[in-house]
């Protein structure tokens, strides 16, 4: 919820990019051709990649979020039906939703590769933990460099956690994945929000409460200051301080939760969900009828919270202490049942033929899904922050939306492009070379067939 964002700063909607390589023995590991690549899953990663970067445009490149609550109010009052309505929209569809399912699809991905390394006879363990110690160089120099809401770093120390998990029963897995996902994210509010609950007054857990919002204030005034009016060294210098004294604690919370999400994809590669649709499709149909009864139950009641803060009817301060609690792990279920529907109706979709042609259009971003997340923030950067355009805080919701639309409708064209002449989106490229100790071929050979659309 965009609300519990603003009030606590503790969201995680960034990016995140899965992986799709292929492992093998020493002897013979090699990136994956694309003629062994599941089109769909490379499909799903396309999805995911636009709601990423609606995420990250709507809640951090705008600035909106740092916004102090009388600013907010003050924006809300004088917003538009049409950036009311995107704002709510956003909120029940989009916040944490895809985020979740590009977390899904890293764990399949890894199922994916494991699958591959166990039929050669090879041993995952060393590429894998060689491709992770890459990942995680580019996202430190991504988040001290360009953007502290960095999620590369993240997945690739979570990465690890699927090495360890890897040998584990499904059993194992999806009970790792609901404490996780269900769980934790209650406790981390628990943690939170404890010294209130242990104040011995409602005057003492109201200071605490003042306290805490003026520091946070603080914070993201500087940070609001830094991306209206500084230069990239000014940004880079208050981003890196956010970083390590407010956000760090958030991404840090947030580690085990994506961990959970990791291992439901491990799960659902280990049952070849995505190799053998048709087979499947009966779990997927009931996938998409449970994840929407769910995703109702999660998300609605969080919704409707969110419109009575804004309306005034109800402030923080007025609710129980104890309501958080009880909110976090309904808006977990809401985020990951509505990851579950997109991630069901796009597989049935993607069996009929007309549909497949259709969403097949995303799987080229799907397949440079790095290269573009990398991208998406710079773009980001140049259009939002001083230094660039300067359009945070002029733009509003729908407006944003409209930007994304733009963005990616030109990052799938140049993915097209790209692909049709290389094998490899740049920074792809760039992650398997050093992955693999050795330049990898670039070019496609004049004998290649073209690539599909992501095979």
């Amino acid at each position: 919820m965009e609300i519990e964002a603003r009030l606590w700063r503790f969201t995680f909607t960034m990016a995140h990019v899965p992986a799709s390589p292929d492992s093998a023995s020493p002897a013979d590991a090699r990136p994956v051709d694309a003629h062994e690549r599941l089109e769909l899953l490379d499909v799903l990663r396309g999805f995911a990649l636009f709601g990423i970067l609606v995420s990250n445009v709507q809640m951090w490149f705008s600035g909106r979020v740092f916004l102090t609550r009388e600013q907010f109010e003050a924006f809300i009052a004088n917003a538009s039906l049409l950036d009311t309505v995107t704002r709510y929209t956003f909120e029940a569809l989009v916040s944490g939703r895809f985020m979740t399912l590009f977390a899904f699809l890293f764990g399949l991905g890894f199922a994916v590769q494991l699958g591959r390394a166990e039929a050669r006879g090879g041993d995952i363990v060393p590429l894998y933990a060689r491709r992770l110690a890459v990942l995680l160089v580019m996202g430190v120099l991504h988040l001290f460099l360009l953007w502290y809401g960095d999620i590369l770093s993240s997945y690739a120390l979570m990465g690890f956690g699927l090495l360890l998990l890897r040998r584990r029963s499904d059993t194992t897995l999806l009970v790792v994945a609901a404490v996780l996902c269900l769980v934790w994210p209650m406790l981390m509010n628990l943690l939170w929000r404890l010294p209130q609950m242990l104040a011995d007054s409602p005057e003492a857990r109201e200071a605490l409460m003042t306290a805490a919002r003026e520091k946070s204030d603080a914070a993201s005034a500087r940070m609001l200051t830094a991306i209206t009016s500084g230069s990239w060294w000014e940004v880079t210098k208050t981003s890196a301080a956010y970083y390590r004294n407010d956000f760090f604690l958030m991404m840090l919370a947030g580690l085990l939760t994506c961990l959970g999400r990791f291992a439901l994809g491990l799960w659902a590669g280990r049952r070849r969900l995505f190799h053998d649709v048709p087979a499947h499709r009966g779990f997927f149909r009931k996938l998409l009828g449970w994840g929407l009864v769910a995703a109702v139950i999660g998300t609605v009641p969080g919704l409707v919270v969110s419109i009575l803060f804004h309306q005034k009817v109800v402030t923080p301060e007025s609710l129980p202490v104890w309501f958080p609690l009880v909110l976090s792990p309904l808006r977990s279920l809401g985020q990951l049942a509505l990851a579950a529907v997109y991630l069901a109706g796009i597989t049935l979709l993607f069996q009929r033929a007309a549909w497949q042609r259709v969403l097949g259009l995303l799987a080229p971003a799907g397949r440079m899904a790095l290269t573009n997340y990398l991208s998406q923030t710079v773009i980001s950067l140049l259009i939002f922050y001083a230094y660039g355009l300067g359009q945070a805080i002029k733009r509003g919701p729908f407006a944003c939306v409209v930007i994304c639309v733009g963005v990616f409708s030109v990052q799938v064209l140049w993915s097209h492009l790209w692909l049709a002449r290389f094998r490899f989106g740049p920074v792809e490229w760039l992650w398997r070379s050093l992955t693999y100790g050795k330049a990898q071929p670039m070019r496609r050979a004049a004998s290649d067939t073209p690539a599909p659309l992501a095979a």
